[in-house]
């Protein structure tokens, strides 16, 4: 497959786009209608895959489906992992929302199956980690205390074994589930290997669940989608985090926009390329969650940061590449 057609934007244009993106709340005002002729669409739209995506994709489909009633949207949130193995690549699905990049082996899968996965990077995610409310000990974190923290190599027992001035408690651990794309993410970038963590942590797809076991338990620790964070900002505390010889950096739009904060990442949807082309109506809902993508909803309104016009146009060249 050629370069161009997957691994488009994650691999070349993510920290360029964060430089042109501009200030969050975007120029250019939210409609709340999707665009058209007037004639409604008819038809089915399966969208699986991650549950750090899954606000945008149900957020775009109600908007979109004011003006199309007659289409009819599954959405499931099964992880990026999870979605792309059981869903996506045996052709289930039109859509798979994903918080990483996905990987040459599942590229090379869809492509057995007969199809292309072709890439939409539409936001950006500042990846935030969270303790109870009544954690009086810290407000920041480093990398490498995080990676102590999680690591199987070291599993720690209590708060103490990592910091001698933390209280001698022992861990109480919430974080996403092992298909997500947010699991590999966190492993890869915090402890070093993807995939790689103790076994002594609860882990869902329902990123509220993190937030409320952490909000249950003075001596919990979690990480979540930003957007997630936002929803609970009263019931769990937001860690700063640092990497070697800087400063902390909170977890923000801003941060992530910039990539000064650490755990800074993108987000991703891709489709079908065979269901792209024999389905107007999924052509026509890509346009128009594509473009709503720059607008200011995206962060005021579900807490990402929203696609650049350089974004923008690179997702508009992948969908006409298939449409023509």
């Amino acid at each position: 497959m050629p370069e161009t057609d997957t691994g488009r934007v994650s691999r070349r244009s993510f920290v360029a786009s964060a430089g042109v993106a501009g200030a969050i709340a975007l120029a250019g005002c939210t409609s709340d209608q999707a665009p058209g002729n007037g004639d409604s669409l008819s038809g089915d739209i399966r969208i699986s895959g991650s549950s750090t995506v899954y606000p945008i994709a149900q957020e775009m489909s109600r908007r979109f489906a004011r003006d199309h009633p007659d289409l009819n949207f599954d959405l499931t949130r099964d992880g990026s992992s999870g979605g792309f193995k059981n869903v996506f690549i045996p052709g289930d699905s039109d859509i798979n929302n994903a918080s990483r990049p996905i990987a040459e082996e599942e590229i090379q899968a869809c492509e057995d199956n007969g199809f292309t996965p072709v890439e939409f990077f539409i936001a950006q995610d500042a990846l935030t980690v969270v303790v109870n409310n009544e954690n009086d000990w810290m407000d920041s974190i480093t990398l490498a205390e995080l990676k102590e923290i999680w690591s199987p190599e070291t599993s720690p027992e209590s708060w103490s074994d990592v910091n001698e001035e933390w209280p001698d408690e022992p861990f109480d651990l919430y974080g996403p589930a092992t298909t997500s794309g947010t699991f590999d993410y966190f492993t890869e970038t915090v402890i070093g290997e993807e995939g790689k963590i103790r076994s002594d942590f609860e882990g869902t797809e329902e990123d509220d669940l993190i937030a409320q076991g952490v909000e249950g338990n003075r001596y919990a620790m979690g990480y979540l989608p930003f957007a997630y964070y936002t929803n609970n900002p009263d019931t769990v505390k937001a860690l700063a985090l640092s990497e070697e010889g800087s400063d902390p950096v909170a977890p923000s739009l801003e941060g992530a926009q910039s990539g000064n904060y650490p755990l800074a990442r993108p987000l991703f949807f891709y489709a079908n390329s065979e269901k792209l082309q024999a389905k107007p109506h999924l052509q026509e809902f890509i346009r128009f969650y594509v473009e709503s993508a720059a607008e200011d909803f995206v962060a005021s309104e579900i807490g990402y940061v929203p696609s650049s016009q350089e974004m923008v146009d690179e997702n508009l060249t992948a969908l006409e590449e298939y449409t023509g």
